[in-house]
């Protein structure tokens, strides 16, 4: 599957929100939102200013979910279409599908800086699910799962210095975290306020309804 590989902080400026794709970076003075609010490109200033339709407002909520979540169009079409046949607002549906994929799930763990990089480090195979080798960004965890750091991977740099820095405070409720094991346990699905609240479900109901 085809994935954007250009300059990450030029989504974040075109959608106009902090897409949280540069780690620590988009705290910091260095974000590329905070020194030019506006879109990149030669007439990125200018276009800021025109009026957008109810079509482009919508647009917009579509792409911001799809592009903080490092999503293809079909794959993010495809989970929406899931979130239609689940029983339940359409639109918190969506979202917690979105909470529930695993490069997501290691990211709000701690475990990565960023979900770009919770993405690169499931495709790597250094997780596992439920004792199992799982290397699918997309897999969606279930109530009762296990998540932890492969045993290999632990004597790796990166893990070794992660494991000192780690805190189950700063997990949300509906996941557990033990820090020394580098392991973690899905408690339930995450209410609609645990969720991303940078998003507008409703608007990308609307999109897709049209």
């Amino acid at each position: 599957m085809a994935r954007y590989t250009g300059p990450v902080c030029r989504l974040c400026r075109r959608e106009g929100i902090k897409l949280m794709l540069k780690g620590e970076r988009c705290f910091s003075a260095k974000c590329a939102l905070e020194r030019r609010n506006y879109p990149a490109g030669q007439h990125g200033a200018t276009r800021q200013r025109r009026r957008i339709s109810d079509y482009g407002v919508r647009l917009r909520a579509k792409q911001q979910a799809r592009r903080m979540y490092g999503m293809m169009e079909r794959q993010f079409r495809r989970l929406f279409e899931e979130a239609t046949r689940t029983p339940g607002a359409t639109g918190e549906v969506l979202l917690r599908l979105l909470e529930r994929r695993l490069d997501n799930v290691v990211y709000r763990l701690g475990l990565a800086q960023s979900r770009r990089q919770a993405r690169q480090l499931v495709g790597h195979g250094h997780f596992v699910v439920n004792g199992r080798k799982t290397d699918i960004p997309s897999f969606l965890v279930r109530p009762g799962d296990t998540i932890a750091v492969r045993p290999e991977s632990r004597r790796r740099p990166y893990f070794k210095a992660l494991a000192g820095v780690l805190r189950a405070e700063a997990v949300p409720a509906w996941l557990s975290l033990n820090p020394e094991e580098m392991s973690a346990q899905v408690l339930r699905e995450p209410n609609p306020e645990e969720c991303e609240q940078n998003l507008q479900p409703q608007m990308i109901v609307e999109f897709y309804s049209r």
